[in-house]
């Protein structure tokens, strides 16, 4: 009998007063004894003062039992039994007398163990039936509980438990501490030590140098979120939304910051002083701010000096960080996925030493996946797929705009507090062609606008002038206007100063160690007529020159590549070393000094220089050889004409990389580009890119060419065209060229407001794009005829935010969304007649059910729901369907045999393996003939390949991001009746066609070059 039940039988108030009688009323106050009472003490039936006697406990237990038997309802036990279970129970309750523990003890106990401990210290019942036995266990349970609610209202009671859990929460404390103090919670350490090394690192690296501001009393330092100029990369790499995009732009575009949203491995390409360390900078101080990640700022000119590149426990001691970390925490950092790798300069270390870096780098990456790296080059240093096969994605940053040039020259006269000249010098910027030439990049145009403000206004025009009037505004005018006294003359700096940028360029290294400068100043210094000891002329010229520093102890550099390359041509060239120039041509790192040595070299040395580059009889130093010409102003004429007709078998150019290529050579390839008479249209595209490249540094003779191309009828040279307006002046270009650029095919994209402001100028467009934040209000203000657009993408717009506000373009039947992180309601879009959509990156999908009249549809985001039907307009005929990154994580395929119109379906770089179950999904599809893929799925998710069945309905396969490696034979046992096959690489990653084609005998096999 449970003791619930016996409670039915039995009075509370009986029991209360049996509980009362048997122990004493008052406890022994709050307990604060050393020795607290014990239970013992407390009853009433032993002692010198008993109020109870053994006799009284059983007549009390013989009333309890009679009241449970005499009580309506079964007898709990035969009636013969009751004395027996009487004495029993009465033992029991008698052994709370023998209990060594006090009433907290008891309460914290339990009423059931508490009962178990009586029933063990009493006498066992003898002879007493099944039934009497239960009934004895569940009265003495029930007294149990009784009992120790009697003693929680003791007035002892809770000044007792209060001491106890006190005295019990001081101990457990103090252990605690001492076990903390012996065993320190893990990451304890760790994010102390970063709560010090993320605002060190803020602080290390928020501070740039502009060239020329420190020359009237000014700092020569500036924060970097002033200072900082956002410039553009540019990469070829495939893009899923690119591949569906009807405008097909030739490459990708973002800001140079945003190089690591897009991959988590990058090498980032740019020419000297186009802002490569800068950005590294802006990454590391943005990291650090945010906590996006814990950056780790590695120059490689630094590290490479030690011998052995660091393991990641020496990246801080390798970089001389005065904080020292936790053991072990740059690897739990990088195990974590939490690490920022920001590698600088990979052109400034020897070319023995790149090889060591990359497997270095790549050791690093395989040990430590799931970080983010970013490594920064020279263009030429390494070609072009040199980390692509480890996952890298390479930009380019691209040479500033006319408008980053503006923005640049006003910050500069802001921080330089000279604003009179600043509408001067973008006057003469914008005249001047030699002057907008040499204007590229942030190191440039810094020097520009010191020498314009130092000189008032009167400025070189060649390059070689204008790096002459900077090394007199370094190295002697900014001391004299300090008035501080010049120690080394203009001219003895000079000596020095070549001759230690002569070293660096033979070693093929950007520093030196400190005790090889002192030695070559020391057999130097005979020879300039000083007889100071080494190491104080050295320490002069690190104070006082302003092109030489110290970056780490026992280390010296030039403050900029540039300047080494030109002092280093400068010695080679008064010592008649062109030999040597010539020799060392085939190395990229030699480029500028060979060009700065033709504009040091006197007419005759210049000659002889460029005809033995012609006699190597390579295409590179062909093109190099024609890029000297720019610094040639006196040369022989023979020479100069076999240089251009040589240069003229590389014109015009027959691919995309070899237009870009001669482009390099620079806008003296404009006088020789040809057409479009004559010229196939690979040719002529060819000609356009390379026109397009040189917009930047001569606008006027590239704007020529292109006119001459602006009714061409090919598809793709009228995308070169409307995509290369950016480079050109808004208003001229939009109505020399673009107004007469045939419309079929393409449409046009406004970047800026000048752009969009060009548009009613324009005959309508059908076909328009509006990248960035643009207001939808001012886009249809611009646009004469909304209700004649037909194809509208907009892309990186986060203020369009209520696509019912696209409802003016009555006649839109393309729509692409792209990176419209705020846009919402497609179903607003219900009554325009959209056949196709292109979406990726927006708020909200919801809605995108009711586009009933869509046939094609693109999504590159993840989709909501565990269906396709949930989400994919169910009522819609849709004859194509591309599904992108992340876009089936949660629906996988399911669903899809819901759509049996359709023909064409394209997977891109998907993120989660499918299933045997999503391919039956596929196979359930009655007329699909074309199956697109992405090499990435079998790359990297293999087992999708595995869970495939035969699709014997298909007959068109596309496979697009190869890199060569990849093995097909899968695909060709498991579509047996393809009838074309047409693989694209991915760009960087050349391979045969005979790789593959044998996989898919009797097929046509295409290869599609990227």
């Amino acid at each position: 009998m449970e003791p619930a039940v016996l409670g039915s039988k039995l009075a509370s108030g009986l029991v209360s007063q049996l509980i009362k009688r048997l122990f004493r009323p008052d406890g022994p106050g709050a307990g604060l004894v050393d020795k607290p009472v014990r239970l013992s003490a407390l009853v009433s039936f032993r002692g010198e003062k008993r109020t109870l006697g053994e006799k009284d406990v059983h007549r009390l237990a013989e009333h309890l039992v009679r009241q449970a038997v005499d009580s309506p309802g079964e007898p709990p036990f035969r009636g013969r039994e009751q004395t027996a279970v009487a004495d029993a129970l009465a033992r029991r309750l008698l052994a709370l007398g023998d209990l060594d523990m006090d009433d907290v003890q008891a309460v914290r106990l339990g009423h059931r163990q508490l009962a178990e401990k009586l029933h063990h210290r009493a006498p066992p019942p003898d002879g007493l039936s099944t039934d009497a036995c239960h009934f004895l266990d569940s009265a003495t349970e029930w007294a149990c509980l009784q009992i120790l609610e009697f003693f929680t209202r003791r007035s002892t009671f809770v000044a007792r438990t209060l001491v106890e859990q006190t005295r019990s929460q001081a101990e457990l404390i103090a252990k605690v501490d001492e076990l903390i103090a012996r065993s320190p919670r893990p990451g304890t350490e760790d994010r102390g030590f970063e709560r010090r090394y993320l605002p060190y690192v803020a602080d290390r690296h928020n501070h740039i140098t502009i060239y020329g501001i420190d020359l009237r009393d000014s700092p020569d330092r500036w924060p970097l979120e002033v200072a900082y100029l956002s410039l553009e990369a540019t990469t070829a790499e495939e893009s899923p939304l690119a591949q569906e995009d009807p405008g097909g732009a030739l490459t990708v575009q973002l800001p140079a910051e945003e190089a690591l949203l897009a991959h988590d491995r990058v090498l980032l390409r740019g020419d000297a002083g186009s802002g490569k360390t800068t950005l590294v900078q802006w990454l590391a101080v943005t990291a650090a701010r945010d906590g996006s990640g814990v950056p780790y700022v590695l120059p490689l000119r630094t590290l490479i000096r030690a011998g052995a590149l660091p393991a990641p426990a020496d990246f801080l001691t390798a970089v001389s960080c005065p904080l020292t970390p936790p053991e072990g925490w740059t690897e739990r950092v990088l195990t974590a996925g939490r690490g920022l790798i920001l590698v600088d300069g990979l052109d400034e270390i020897p070319a023995a030493d790149r090889h060591r870096t990359r497997d270095w780098l790549l050791s690093l990456i395989r040990a430590f996946p799931g970080n983010r790296w970013l490594l920064t080059s020279r263009p030429t240093a390494v070609r072009p797929d040199w980390l692509a096969a480890e996952g890298f994605g390479e930009l380019t940053l691209a040479p500033m705009r006319r408008p980053d040039v503006a923005t640049f020259v006003h910050r500069w006269h802001t921080a330089a507090e000279a604003p009179e000249y600043e509408a001067p010098l973008l006057d003469s910027l914008r005249t001047k062609r030699d002057l907008a030439r040499l204007a590229t990049n942030p190191l440039m145009c810094g020097l520009i606008c010191a020498l314009h403000r130092e000189r008032r206004g009167y400025l070189p025009t060649g390059r070689k002038e204008l790096y002459d009037a900077a090394l007199t505004m370094l190295l002697a005018r900014r001391d004299r206007e300090r008035g501080l006294e010049l120690d080394l003359a203009e001219e003895t700096q000079l000596e020095l100063l070549q001759r230690l940028a002569y070293a660096l360029v033979l070693s093929g290294r950007t520093e030196m160690e400190l005790e090889t400068a002192e030695a070559i100043v020391d057999r130097c210094l005979p020879a300039i007529g000083l007889t100071g000891p080494a190491p104080a002329v050295l320490g002069d010229l690190l104070l006082r020159s302003g092109l030489l520093r110290q970056p780490a102890d026992g280390v010296v550099d030039f403050v900029h590549r540039t300047f080494q390359d030109y002092l280093g041509a400068r010695y080679a060239v008064e010592e008649g070393h062109l030999d040597v120039l010539v020799g060392r041509a085939d190395d990229t790192q030699w480029e500028d000094v060979i060009r700065m040595a033709v504009a040091h070299a006197r007419p005759r040395e210049r000659a002889s220089l460029l005809r033995q580059l012609l006699a190597r009889d390579v295409p590179r130093l062909t093109l190099l050889a024609l890029a000297c010409l720019e610094h040639a102003p006196a040369l022989d004429a023979a020479v100069r004409t076999e240089v251009e007709q040589r240069a003229a078998a590389l014109i015009p150019p027959a691919s995309k990389e070899d237009a870009r290529a001669l482009a390099e050579a620079g806008p003296l390839v404009l006088e020789l580009l040809p057409g479009p008479e004559g010229l196939s249209n690979r040719q002529a595209l060819g000609v356009t890119i390379t026109a397009s490249v040189l917009g930047t540094e001569e606008p006027e003779g590239a704007l020529g060419v292109l006119r001459r191309f602006r009714e061409h009828g090919d598809l793709e040279v009228r995308r070169q065209l409307a995509g290369t307006w950016s480079r050109f002046d808004t208003a001229r270009y939009a109505s020399e060229v673009l107004d007469h650029v045939a419309r079929h095919g393409l449409y046009l994209t406004c970047e800026s407001a000048e752009q969009r402001a060009a548009l009613p100028g324009m005959q309508p467009w059908s076909g328009l794009a509006f990248k960035g934040e643009h207001p939808v209000e001012e886009i249809l203000a611009a646009v004469r005829a909304p209700e004649e657009v037909t194809l509208l993408d907009l892309r990186d717009n986060s203020g369009l935010t209520d696509l019912g506000a696209l409802l003016p373009f009555g006649s839109l039947r393309n729509l692409l969304l792209a990176r419209c992180t705020q846009a919402r309601g497609l179903d607003r879009l219900a009554d325009l007649p959209l056949t196709e959509l292109i979406c990726g990156q927006i708020a909200d999908l919801t809605g995108l059910a009711s586009l009933r009249s869509l046939r094609r549809l693109t999504l590159e985001q993840e989709l909501p729901g565990r269906s396709l039907t949930e989400v994919l307009p169910v009522d819609a005929h849709l004859t194509y369907l591309f599904l992108g990154r992340h876009a089936t994580n949660q629906t996988g395929l399911r669903g899809l045999e819901h759509w049996t119109e359709l023909v064409d379906l394209s997977l891109g770089p998907l993120t989660t393996e499918l299933t045997a179950a999503d391919w039956q999904a596929v196979a359930a599809l009655p007329r699909l003939k074309q199956l697109h893929l992405h090499a990435r799925l079998l790359r990297e998710l293999p087992r999708s390949i595995d869970h495939m069945p035969e699709l014997p309905a298909v007959k068109v396969l596309r496979v697009t991001g190869l890199l060569g490696t990849e093995d097909l034979s899968a695909l060709a046992l498991r579509l047996p009746a393809l009838h074309s096959v047409a693989l694209q690489n991915m760009p960087g990653h050349d391979f045969p066609l005979s790789r593959f084609s044998d996989r898919f005998p009797g097929t046509d096999v295409r290869l599609l070059q990227r």
